[in-house]
């Protein structure tokens, strides 16, 4: 029998930063779990990551299994790296070396590792609400941590913790990213334009990126934040059909097509396909500082 991995207890600077997300009491560990003055107890899971969701507060959807996998395998092939490269770099400019860094929505943890790679004290946490993501996200960093939660919902985190928050392909929950941020911090967004995988909307029936996608973002934020800069990034690349099939199943687009009716339509593709990547990464202050 396989022996279980040792169990990674949370960080007492992660403490610092969490609150009960059933009262406004801090966290403590105890015994295996985390657990606030009222005595509302959290498991801290065997892979290392809390989970927060309790009752109402349980996520609607969340990424399964398979979606986790494909995009772990898609993310380490490096076809995604110009953006990381580009994530770290913006991180350096924008948190000091100690900063705290969250990533709402941080799936396997992937860029929020990047980033803590490129501020070398700094602390991150990721949330989400899929378990499998967050099994893979407590193993991405050392300095990195992982929590249960859905981003739509106010977070279990303290006002004004956050130096940086990251929003990669993921929900956006204005009011909650400007509580969290410090009135000097930053948050870093990115998004994919019209032009992202072009080339494969057509013959595998993906749907489409609203061409309005970053206007529509800044009138989210627009009660919250000033933007401060944007920059553009795009860049072909080669894929195989295996690698077709990881990067529209490790998207919500796999659910709009059958797995069969999908392996079939990458199977008919050239070997291999060029394929446009296409992403606004957007900085914005937080508003009335």
């Amino acid at each position: 029998m396989p022996s279980r991995p040792d169990r990674r207890l949370p960080s007492d600077r992660l403490l610092t930063v969490l609150t009960c997300p059933l009262c406004p009491s801090g966290l403590a560990r105890a015994d295996g779990a985390l657990r606030c003055a009222d005595r509302h107890t959290f498991d801290i899971a065997r892979h290392g990551y809390v989970s927060l969701l309790t009752g109402r507060r349980r996520a609607a959807s969340a990424d399964s299994a398979d979606m986790v996998r494909s995009r772990a395998s898609f993310l380490r092939a490096g076809h995604y790296e110009p953006l990381v490269r580009t994530l770290a770099g913006a991180a350096a400019e924008l948190a000091p070396p100690d900063a705290t860094v969250l990533d709402a929505g941080s799936g396997t943890g992937h860029y929020l590792a990047a980033v803590l790679d490129a501020l070398p004290e700094a602390m991150g946490l990721g949330l989400d609400s899929s378990a499998p993501a967050l099994r893979a996200a407590a193993r991405a960093h050392p300095r990195g941590e992982a929590v249960g939660w859905d981003v739509w919902q106010p977070w279990p985190v303290r006002t004004g913790c956050a130096d940086l928050v990251l929003n990669v392909f993921a929900p956006r929950n204005g009011p909650e990213f400007h509580r969290v941020l410090r009135p000097d911090g930053a948050l870093l967004v990115v998004t994919p334009t019209a032009r992202h995988l072009r080339e494969l909307r057509s013959p595998l029936g993906l749907l489409a990126v609203d061409p309005r996608k970053e206007e529509r973002l800044r009138r989210t934020l627009a009660a919250h934040f000033r933007p401060a800069r944007t920059e553009p990034l795009e860049y072909a690349m080669s894929l195989t059909p295996e690698d077709v099939a990881g990067l529209v199943t490790m998207s919500p687009a796999a659910r709009h097509v059958e797995p069969a009716e999908l392996r079939r339509r990458v199977g008919e593709l050239p070997a291999p396909v060029r394929v446009t990547a296409s992403f606004v990464v957007s900085v914005y202050r937080p508003a009335g500082h």
